[in-house]
């Protein structure tokens, strides 16, 4: 078994996790032989029409997750494809990139030739799809990149894009009752193949004015206004998206393929499209969307940071990243700045809790799934967002002074600068610096507030006062209850408002302990008096 014991495929069998979910869906389809093509092929897509964001990242991860689940329950050979959709036209130029004006004069080309804005590679997809290779190989993943462009032009396709023009009829009526608009009034308008024009190479969306199955050729009307005839193989035709799909999972022999929740109509039609063709369409399955800060869905082309990956690998490690994705996929998250810090802890636990557990209980722990079932030891003593506390009550000070103060933190481990640690003080420092200090709102303490961070002041400065974290938590939590804050919530709140200017942060006591009582005393004193 690759990989895999009795004992992991059993476990695999009834793990709860959402990636063995879908690998025995999978696995359920083959489960008397495999393939004729002899590998189970995964494949996710992307249009480089605009950068590669966190979304096309996120699909790429996740179908990983399950084909690496796959692997613990057959030996059946695996390949993951990452097809760039790179032949389609450009329809609209993306804000986020310079140039715009000059991307203008090349609307309508294939991406393939539309200028590259940035002036590093041959076109506008180059660009963007050595990108998205880039960072995928940063992350070690095992994928072979398939481009439209060289499918089409190579005539890989060409054999599937016959068989399409022989069911053009067929491929019609199913799609000409799904759409809606100018399509749906004028059907006349609509056609599965858009030709690349002999004139000005753009790819047309033009009724097509006849066909001829038998030698492969669609006639139509070119840009200067003279009937053209164009064969449909050989890279003289593009299949509008929605057949192309279908296209490409017949002519590939696609197993597997996820994709947002927005696309499920387009996906229930690809299905039928791809049976038209003669082909069995793909076990897939649907995620949710990521929504920015203000709950709107993320766009490639509007270019905010909150889905930037490079941005998210300035503050934290790449396997935080991977846990954001693994996450809740059929739950619709918002994905910006403020969860960063609780992703990369979480992380962590995950991590530290993994030895100490049995197989069942493994399988179903995230980093099981980030990491392929072997998961490094966690060298992240001090939790991130403590950091952050800690560069905040340090005055944004440098690493040097953040580690003076874990070394004190823990000081059978002086000296030690382990690359977790050492990544996460670095991060939390331009996380502080960039997310923190421009959103910082300080406020007075009420009365009752202020007699309690007085009586906390006093009690830190007491030579009896503890210095171990869980101490100075149930110090902190009777002081609360002295002062009668109900729900507790409110007391802690105060705290984090009025010495950070934040209303939530990690474990008090643990930021104590690592602070020092004392220096922890002197800044609450300095908030109090001057507010």
């Amino acid at each position: 078994m690759n990989n895999s014991t009795m004992e992991h495929v059993k476990a695999a069998l009834t793990s709860k996790a959402w990636p063995f979910a879908e690998a025995r869906r999978l696995h359920q389809k083959y489960s008397k032989k495999p393939p004729a093509k002899g590998y189970v092929l995964f494949q996710t897509g992307y249009g480089p029409s605009g950068l590669p964001h966190i979304g096309t990242f996120g699909e790429v991860v996740r179908t990983t997750m399950v084909r690496d689940a796959f692997a613990r329950l057959s030996d059946i050979p695996t390949k993951l494809v990452c097809f760039s959709d790179d032949l389609d036209g450009l329809r609209k130029v993306p804000e986020n990139v310079p140039d715009r004006e000059s991307l203008q004069q090349d609307l309508g080309l294939p991406l393939t030739r539309v200028r590259d804005p940035f002036g590093t590679h041959a076109s506008f997809a180059a660009h963007n799809n050595a990108k998205l290779c880039e960072f995928l190989d940063g992350f070690a993943i095992d994928y072979e990149f398939v481009s439209a462009t060289d499918m089409y032009t190579s005539g890989r396709f060409d054999a599937m894009l016959m068989r399409a023009l022989e069911e053009y009829e067929r491929i019609m009526a199913t799609v000409l009752p799904t759409l809606g608009g100018v399509a749906k009034d004028r059907p006349d308008t609509y056609a599965p193949f858009l030709p690349i024009s002999k004139i000005t190479g753009q790819v047309l969306q033009v009724p097509i004015l006849s066909r001829d199955p038998e030698n492969g050729t669609i006639t139509y009307q070119e840009t200067d206004g003279t009937i053209t005839e164009t064969r449909v193989t050989g890279g003289n035709v593009k299949m509008q998206w929605k057949a192309d799909w279908a296209m490409r999972w017949a002519a590939l022999g696609v197993d597997y393929e996820m994709y947002g929740k927005d696309l499920i109509p387009s996906a229930s039609l690809a299905k039928k499209l791809c049976r038209i063709l003669g082909e069995t369409p793909p076990v897939d399955m649907f995620y949710e969307l990521f929504l920015d800060e203000h709950g709107r869905k993320i766009s490639k082309s509007r270019g905010t940071e909150s889905f930037s990956m490079e941005a998210w690998l300035a503050y934290a490690s790449p396997e935080s990243l991977s846990l954001f994705m693994y996450q809740k996929p059929g739950t619709a998250k918002r994905l910006y700045f403020d969860i960063l810090p609780r992703t990369v802890d979480d992380y962590h636990r995950h991590l530290k809790a993994f030895p100490g557990q049995d197989l069942p209980a493994r399988m179903n722990n995230p980093v099981w799934h980030i990491h392929n079932g072997t998961p490094p030891e966690s060298g992240m003593t001090v939790p991130y967002s403590l950091l952050l506390n800690l560069v905040d009550a340090a005055g944004g000070a440098t690493s040097d002074v953040i580690w003076g103060m874990i070394d004190r933190y823990q000081p059978d481990r002086a000296g030690v600068r382990n690359p977790d640690l050492v990544a996460a003080v670095e991060g939390a420092g331009r996380y502080f610096q960039d997310h923190i200090v421009p959103k910082r709102s300080f406020r007075a303490p009420c009365p009752k507030e202020r007699a309690a961070l007085k009586d906390l002041v006093d009690r830190l400065h007491d030579p009896a006062c503890p210095t171990e974290p869980d101490e100075l938590q149930r110090l902190l939590y009777s002081i609360g209850r002295i002062h009668q804050f109900d729900p507790m919530r409110d007391w802690f709140r105060c705290i984090y408002e009025v010495v950070f200017g934040t209303s939530q942060g990690p474990r008090f006591g643990s930021f104590i302990s690592l602070f020092g009582p004392c220096e922890t005393a002197r800044l609450i004193s300095g908030k109090i008096s001057s507010t």
